[in-house]
């Protein structure tokens, strides 16, 4: 079955002057990165923050990619709505991160890195101590990830390994299989910041 992809665009109109009041307070060398439905908003804000500060990086940003920044880079503005891309960004790159919606400005906060760190290091822990490990496979192109998969199970020899091939990874089919002490994903690396009970491959191999 073919898959077709269309994106869709907000119809959100950008305030000039609020742009401009909100880049004094944001650095000079900046990343802007945007979700695929504020390509327009996010080209818009480009044209009116280049006039004093300098754009390292324009790009969208995508759930399962970490971007990779100039060196000089002083942190990010992210076009989107909600915090899920904002959170995860500010972690993996450990720049300031400021989100921009609907024409107010947001950053990321201290505390909801740390939320997140804590609820890492929990996964982490629970996986050493688990005796059965799920380790979950996606078929989607470019979140398979089945060879990485099978040698992680190889060398989980001292742990009962199961390999858990599908489409769609849904975390509520996991009540069906209580034997799991823990989860392995080797598809989307921001998988983990919802559940507690996942940790990603990269962390544990």
């Amino acid at each position: 079955m073919k898959t077709i992809f269309i994106p869709v665009r907000s119809k959100s109109v950008v305030d000039e002057s609020r742009v401009l009041e909100i880049s004094k307070n944001i650095p000079k060398e900046i990343a802007v990165l945007f979700s695929v439905q504020y390509i327009n908003q996010a080209k818009k804000i480009k044209s009116l923050l280049e006039k004093k500060h300098k754009i390292t990086k324009f790009s969208q940003v995508l759930g399962c990619s970490k971007p990779n920044l100039p060196k000089e880079t002083k942190a990010i503005l992210l076009i989107s709505d909600g915090k899920f891309h904002g959170i995860s960004l500010a972690f993996e790159t450990k720049l300031p991160v400021y989100i921009f919606s609907n024409n107010k400005l947001e950053k990321i906060s201290k505390e909801e890195i740390e939320k997140l760190e804590k609820k890492q290091k929990v996964s982490l822990v629970k996986f050493l101590n688990s005796s059965n490990v799920g380790i979950l496979v996606s078929t989607k192109p470019g979140q398979e990830n089945l060879k990485k998969a099978i040698e992680l199970k190889k060398k989980l020899k001292k742990k009962n390994s199961f390999l858990f091939i599908t489409n769609n990874i849904n975390k509520q089919e996991f009540e069906n299989f209580s034997q799991i002490d823990s989860w392995v994903n080797t598809a989307c690396p921001r998988m983990d910041m919802n559940d507690g009970e996942i940790v990603n491959i990269n962390d544990v191999n």
